[in-house]
């Protein structure tokens, strides 16, 4: 019998203290310092690990700097999975949005320390910018897959989930950028309220009996 605190707990723990150390040194460094002036060993050595080390958890420097912001889009596809099956699609994302800043477990994820200055340096940074941009994406191909989970559809060919994620996604991004540019960093659910400028049912559930939207139906001649 393993004695309390041994074995793969024991050692899950210990790598999350090691990944959150290297993620929070890495952006501590790079917010006072900026993304070109860090390198990777500096990184390490703040978090008193070595370059190693600092591989098996992330591939760049940029990873980790973002792994603060990583888990927002596993939050809102948890929240869009707990959406009522009524919804349509864009309600359903709108909504999971809007759960997601509510954050009722603590402080919203947008006030955290030193977040909104790193979204603001990911727009200004190509290097971080594209390693965020693929974040988002790994996210919003995951909400596409819930969705049509949801509407108990192939998304290869209904395009239903994939234009409400582009539609819900996309003024999510628009409402972010407004938010870094505007310098106010508790008004960001001022802009994602854009999203009510949206049609709610603007993607509908299809009725029965309706033609399916399918990419390879042709139109009747």
């Amino acid at each position: 019998m393993n004695a309390t605190g041994n074995g793969p707990d024991r050692r899950g723990r210990k790598a999350r203290r090691t990944r959150d150390a290297l993620a929070r040194c890495a952006l501590d460094l790079v917010i006072e310092r900026g993304l070109r002036s860090v390198t990777v060993e500096e990184i390490a050595e703040a978090a008193d690990v070595d370059r190693r080390t600092f591989s098996r958890y992330f591939p760049s420097k940029e990873a980790a700097v973002l792994d603060a912001v990583r888990g927002d889009g596993d939050r809102i596809n948890r929240a869009l999975r707990a959406r009522p099956p009524a919804e349509p699609p864009l309600t359903a994302y709108r909504r999971a949005v809007l759960d997601w800043l509510d954050e009722p477990e603590g402080d919203p994820w947008y006030l955290r320390p030193r977040i909104f200055d790193l979204l603001v340096m990911a727009e200004e940074e190509p290097t971080l910018y594209a390693a965020y941009h693929h974040i988002r994406v790994d996210a919003q191909e995951e909400s596409v897959t819930v969705l049509a989970e949801r509407l108990d559809v192939d998304p290869r060919q209904d395009l239903r989930p994939a234009v409400a994620v582009a539609a819900g996604a996309g003024a999510l991004l628009a409402a972010q950028a407004a938010w870094v540019r505007g310098g106010r960093p508790a008004a960001l659910p001022e802009f994602v309220h854009a999203f009510d400028a949206l049609s709610a049912n603007l993607l509908e559930p299809r009725q029965h009996g309706s033609a399916p939207h399918s990419t390879t139906q042709g139109s009747a001649s």
